[in-house]
């Protein structure tokens, strides 16, 4: 009986030693939204593609939903190397590097086409290097995660309906700026328990793009959404830099290719479901307020270079920014 249990160690010792150099590494993707968003959807075809395109010695586990914790949880993981990759807000991202959260102040960008040129620039991919030597990490690509709006159980039309309005906002210093514009008592709250405290009254509003509202089920306790497009949110794609300094050069050149592809597919996904969104809102008894988005942009753009209401970036970053895309007389 020894003999055989001995002669079967032995046998499983001789097999693991005869794996490859290369064999096949785990890694761990964590981000904090649901499972039926585009951002997991394509995040699991990216993971799927890695697979693929380097002959299966890459295996990613996706988590969603905050399963391995909030925002700023994961980007300390992300340092601590206990995950591999995420998605982030920029503005999350900017508690390591100010500058890269431009794109996440009230009304920077005229449009979605601004955004684009945005994502294309020699700006954007200054900033993303300027993160990159700041934390040793990696920033692979930008995602469009939608223009944010306001929900609450009252319409909102202008800037001074939401006076005093308690308003969850994310754990990100940055989001700060558009409550200081129209005067709301801002509250961070977890995404995760974002609908508990919609529900209980422990904040009167949030504010999220349109399929956020949908996929979070935000609708079921706020009666009224307000267009007001304050933030044109955007996410990075991170890799750790325990990661990306494991990486061969090859390997590098697929990480960095499929992410862009995938943050295309899920950008494209969100700009195409939020302008189909209003009327599905509709349908579900919800009212789907217009407001003058006007007067919030002139209540927010004097904050867009002042530090005491989170801005860190330049104002020679700020003026290139405003010029892309920009159509000359």
């Amino acid at each position: 009986m020894h003999r055989f249990i001995i002669g079967a160690a032995l046998a499983a010792f001789a097999v693991g030693a005869a794996l490859p150099a290369d064999a096949q590494t785990r890694l761990r993707f964590a981000h904090v939204y649901e499972t039926n968003e585009p951002y997991h959807t394509e995040a699991l075809w990216a993971a799927e593609e890695i697979n693929k395109r380097t002959s299966n010695r890459y295996r990613m586990e996706v988590f969603a939903a905050s399963a391995l914790g909030n925002e700023p949880a994961i980007n300390e993981a992300l340092t601590l190397g206990t995950i591999d990759m995420i998605y982030t807000g920029a503005a999350f991202a900017g508690s390591r590097f100010r500058p890269i959260a431009i794109s996440n102040a009230p009304f920077i960008f005229r449009d979605f086409d601004h955004w684009l040129a945005y994502r294309q620039s020699d700006l954007f991919k200054e900033l993303a290097a300027g993160y990159d030597r700041a934390t040793g990490h990696r920033i692979l690509a930008l995602t469009y995660y939608g223009a944010r709006h306001v929900t609450a159980n009252k319409p909102v039309n202008r800037p001074e309906d939401m006076r005093g309005m308690k308003l969850r906002v994310p754990q990100a210093p940055l989001y700060l700026m558009f409550a200081r514009s129209v005067g709301a008592n801002a509250t961070p709250i977890a995404f995760a328990e974002v609908y508990l405290a919609l529900q209980n009254g422990t904040v009167d509003g949030q504010e999220n793009p349109l399929p956020t509202i949908q996929a979070k089920k935000f609708f079921e306790v706020q009666s009224h959404i307000s267009l007001t497009g304050h933030i044109s949110e955007s996410l990075v794609t991170i890799a750790s830099g325990s990661l990306w300094r494991r990486l061969s050069a090859a390997d590098r050149a697929v990480f960095e290719e499929v992410w862009r592809e995938a943050a295309n597919r899920a950008t494209f996904a969100i700009r195409t479901a939020e302008e189909t969104l209003p009327g599905w809102f509709e349908q579900q008894g919800r009212t789907v307020v217009r407001p003058d988005r006007a007067a919030f942009r002139a209540a927010a753009v004097p904050l867009h270079n002042d530090a005491q209401a989170g801005a860190g970036w330049t104002k020679e970053q700020y003026d290139r920014l405003q010029a892309l895309g920009a159509r000359s007389n």
